[in-house]
């Protein structure tokens, strides 16, 4: 039970770490750092629901089906 709380511990302070790294790479802030991540998570996101709409079995069937009418 107390791995978990100790897992957490360590994940984050390499996130930390891995952030001020970047920032410190790229000459940036850290706070940019991560809020241009989140933006690009957003961002992939939202894409991926795009083709998974379009890719879908579903709609493929629907579409398929249509063909033959």
């Amino acid at each position: 039970m107390l791995m978990l709380p100790l897992f957490l511990l360590i994940v984050r302070a390499l996130h930390r770490l891995a952030i001020w790294a970047l920032a410190r790479s790229l000459n940036m802030p850290e706070p940019l750092v991560h809020d241009t991540g989140v933006f690009v998570v957003a961002q992939v996101q939202t894409i991926e629901n795009r083709i998974g709409e379009v890719l879908s079995p579903m709609r493929r069937w629907r579409q398929f089906r249509s063909w033959f009418r």
